[in-house]
């Protein structure tokens, strides 16, 4: 008796070492890891606007009003917590046809909201609404701006402009430049 009790002891034993073995999982007798690394790259600070544009036909003492078209800022330097100013400026508009300069004081710019946004940022625009312009300078002022960005970004806007025509204006075709920037 004592003989079948030693079996049943043994049998439970190798019962055991083989529940172990079925349910351990089997893993490699070595193992290796690997670190692995990528970059991701950044690209530039670029902003676009229309190359030309015709802002229409108005008369002597009145104003003119029209808009510019879509100026898009886009960022794509991928970086964390970015920032830029999108800024314009005009020198003033000179007739043509007999080298009149208008005064740069008589020409107003609002960015209005964005047309369309891309990223993760907040987008300011620097003059909200058509019926609050700033004056066009030389020296710039704010069209659009980002701030807290995450990554790359875009802002898209179709800024408004106003020309004052003066009374003393002379007719005749004014030509100009309007310079976006962005920083």
């Amino acid at each position: 008796m004592k003989t079948a009790r030693k079996l049943s002891v043994a049998g439970a034993v190798a019962m055991l070492a083989l529940t172990a073995l079925l349910v351990s999982p089997a893993g490699p007798a070595e193992a290796a890891d690997t670190t692995t690394t990528f970059q991701v790259s950044g690209g530039a600070l670029s902003v676009s606007a229309p190359a030309t544009k015709d802002l229409g036909t108005g008369a002597a003492a009145g104003t003119l009003t029209a808009q510019l078209g879509n100026v898009t800022v886009t960022d794509s330097r991928a970086q964390l917590g970015a920032s830029w100013t999108a800024t314009v400026s005009s020198a003033g508009f000179t007739n043509a046809d007999v080298g009149q300069a208008a005064p740069i004081t008589t020409v107003t710019y609002a960015s209005g909201t964005a047309t369309a946004t891309s990223g993760l940022a907040t987008f300011l625009p620097g003059q909200i609404s058509p019926a609050v312009p700033a004056a066009l300078t030389s020296t710039g002022i704010t069209a659009f701006s980002a701030s807290a960005a995450t990554g790359n970004n875009s802002a898209t806007w179709n800024p408004t402009v106003v020309v004052s025509i003066p009374a003393q204006a002379i007719a005749g075709h004014y030509t100009g430049t309007i310079t976006h920037s962005v920083s």
